[in-house]
């Protein structure tokens, strides 16, 4: 069972509130967290605002295909991502974006493909709900982290200085109905662990999710619309010395589509994520660009 908890109570750092949540990221890896400052209401519209999009013919998505870049911005088409080598690619289809440097910024001319510069389609108000979402997630993000780290035994602001530019990308994903011609080498997206930080995932309700228990036991993660279920990354199991645990997930697909939106809280790109206190250095970034070219189709041919 994936534990439920309070986000409200884990802000005012209620002492059994804190407890349940340091053993959920030590043992389990997942979580659904409940009373967040994002409203059941401001979800459905994004997830409305993504299936209008992924309902447009293959012509208008292939406008913003990240297929066509050197980075993973805009849409990713069925079959765009391999997260599991041992799979097949996965047939659920993908839109992300990411954070928007100031013009100003230095990094704009540093060629990072972590900081690439967001596609977006010729869909009326799409943008302006996907990007007012995005900043809503963010402060969301942040305040679970740093009650995470006082669940662990950190000072509450210790990653706080990390997220001033996050590689913090936000997805919508489509998974259509399991394809007939699917085996079982096919998976809307195969097992794998997520690469960065914090997970904040909201959903549609369908189901679909499933999480790998450490017995090896596959068990379904469902939150309703409102509700975040909530994991970790490779990076934040790294950079706690295993005190949070990245969690194996995988969505097989049913007879019903579904729609979900993760975001993907990643620190700036160079945060050194290794170990608290082993003297290693492991940039974010170079772990983050890393692992997307391991996934992505097209940056695995360059």
């Amino acid at each position: 069972m994936v534990p439920v908890l309070d986000a409200a109570a884990i802000a005012r750092r209620d002492v059994d509130a804190l407890a349940a949540l340091r053993k959920a990221v030590e043992d389990d890896g997942f979580l659904v967290v409940q009373n967040t400052a994002i409203t059941p209401a401001r979800v459905l519209e994004v997830i409305a605002a993504y299936r209008a999009f992924f309902q447009l013919p293959e012509s208008a998505k292939a406008a913003v295909d990240m297929a066509t870049t050197g980075s993973n911005r805009g849409w990713g088409a069925g079959g765009s991502e391999q997260v599991d080598p041992s799979a097949n690619p996965d047939y659920k289809q993908v839109f992300d974006c990411g954070f928007e440097l100031a013009a100003e910024d230095p990094l704009r001319s540093s060629g990072l493909s972590v900081y690439a510069d967001n596609l977006w389609p010729d869909v009326a108000d799409f943008r302006e709900t996907v990007q007012a979402y995005y900043a809503d997630t963010l402060g969301v993000c942040l305040a679970l982290l740093q009650g995470i780290a006082a669940a662990i035994g950190q000072p509450e602001d210790y990653f706080e200085a990390a997220f001033s530019r996050p590689m913090a990308l936000l997805r919508g994903n489509y998974y259509p109905e399991r394809p007939d011609w699917a085996t079982e080498k096919d998976f809307g997206i195969a097992a794998h662990t997520d690469y960065g930080c914090l997970t904040l995932l909201a959903t549609d309700g369908v189901p679909g999710l499933e999480a790998q228990t450490r017995s090896g036991d596959w068990i379904p993660v469902q939150a309703a619309p409102g509700a975040f279920i909530i994991n970790f990354g490779e990076m934040l199991e790294m950079w706690t010395g295993g005190a949070v645990r990245a969690t194996p997930h995988r969505v097989v697909g049913s007879s019903k589509e579904r729609i979900s939106v993760p975001m993907f809280f990643n620190p700036n790109h160079d945060t050194n994520v290794a170990p608290i206190g082993s003297g290693q250095v492991i940039l974010a970034g170079d772990h983050l660009k890393k692992r997307f070219d391991e996934t992505y189709l097209h940056l695995q041919n360059g």
